[in-house]
């Protein structure tokens, strides 16, 4: 049986992320770069995101949610250091600590049980080496991570563990991204490196330090760290959607195509509940993709697409499968013609911001919720990527 792609579709530039992370470079000056790539690049395809990266030199490092997010990568080949951002569940430990990915300690358990795995996994035929940890140091995240003064004593432990090697220490920043933020932020970057400096003073250098997410690379002095975390803003987003703060190019673009295409008159209604009625002649139509798609429920009467080169509203209940839009009754719009949901058409745009604005939410969300029904295409891949494995298992690949 012949293979049958989805109505809806997300076109992904891979160019765009190079791009951005080009940004991000020249704002880290001479400390590496990671690229947060959990979520599945947040909607956009782990994989070949990762394999272009890796490629183009646009990233030093990989970052993931979970276990499973980092021997997917490790599996398609991606030779990068990969940091897992928090600690295995127990039953996910020994997978992590046999897979060579880095992973993150917090208290004193976690080195206990990461040590005890370590060795319980150890393989004498690879001589891989110990298991590199990064310490998780909460300095006003409040969501994992043991206080700065807890720091020194988990950097001996980590020391004193055979099977472990003191790799990296992060914090993380919750208001790097709004100017409010900004006298919480440098408190935290202070406490954070004056706990680092006690710890080096004790045993030495420690290779990674890193606490810059997206809104501190755009937007704070990054002290003696080694490393940022590139986020939202390799993707095209700036964390602040009112900063602009840098010149960032959105990568992703989703579109699909119209279905059907009706006339109703004054007074007829459409969709379920029957909560838009048309107030004037118009064409209507509609579009495979819904709530099941990523395409928030939230949206009904609400949303906006662009067909033609025009914004038009969307019209009645976002359904599982499908919506209604209005494009006005003057149209002459044809089954099969392009709608985008979020990207550019002609002079045309709209983006996730603009989408996050009216649910009341963030781009990351927008992205991340597009569904797995939804076709991934990479396209402005450097000729020569491994992302061109994308033919073979993962989507199509353009370039």
């Amino acid at each position: 049986m012949s293979w049958c792609p989805s109505p809806t579709q997300a076109v992904v530039d891979l160019s765009a992320i190079v791009h951005n992370l080009a940004q991000v470079r020249e704002r880290a000056g001479d400390r590496l770069v990671m690229l947060a790539i959990k979520a599945d690049g947040y909607g956009h395809g782990a994989v070949p995101i990762a394999l272009e990266v890796e490629r183009t030199g646009a990233a030093d490092w990989l970052a993931v949610a979970n276990v499973s997010e980092g021997q997917k990568l490790l599996d398609a080949g991606v030779g990068l250091p990969i940091l897992k951002l928090s600690p295995p569940l127990p039953r996910d430990l020994d997978a992590a600590t046999a897979s060579g990915m880095r992973l993150t300690v917090t208290d004193l358990a976690d080195v206990a049980a990461t040590e005890t795995s370590a060795a319980r996994t150890a393989d004498p035929t690879r001589a891989a080496g110990p298991v590199r940890v990064h310490i998780g140091v909460d300095t006003g995240m409040g969501r994992i991570g043991l206080g700065p003064d807890r720091l020194a004593e988990m950097a001996r432990a980590v020391d004193a563990a055979p099977h472990l090697e003191l790799e990296g220490i992060f914090t993380h920043l919750p208001v790097s991204d709004v100017p409010t933020g900004v006298d919480f932020t440098r408190a935290q970057i202070g406490r954070f490196l004056a706990a680092v400096d006690d710890v080096v003073a004790l045993r030495g250098p420690v290779p990674q330090v890193h606490l810059a997410n997206s809104g501190a690379i755009l937007g704070h002095d990054l002290g003696t760290t080694t490393m940022v975390r590139a986020g939202i803003v390799a993707y095209g987003y700036d964390p602040d959607p009112e900063a602009h703060r840098a010149d960032l190019r959105p990568a992703l673009t989703w579109r699909s195509w119209v279905s059907f295409v009706k006339t109703v008159e004054p007074g007829d209604s459409v969709g379920y509940g029957r909560t838009w009625t048309a107030p004037r002649r118009t064409q209507i139509v509609t579009v495979p993709v819904g709530y099941a798609d990523g395409y928030s429920r939230a949206l009904s009467n609400r949303g906006t697409v662009l067909v033609q080169g025009r914004r038009c509203p969307v019209v009645g209940r976002v359904c599982m499968d499908q919506i209604m839009v209005d494009v006005g009754p003057d149209a002459t719009v044809a089954v099969g013609e392009e709608v985008v949901l979020l990207g550019r058409q002609g002079d045309v745009s709209y983006d996730a911001d603009e989408m996050a604005e009216v649910l009341g939410t963030i781009s990351y969300e927008i992205t991340c919720d597009l569904s797995a029904r939804v076709d991934r295409v990479w396209v402005n891949g450097v000729e020569g990527s491994r992302a061109d494995r994308g033919r073979e298992g993962w989507g199509h690949l353009e370039g």
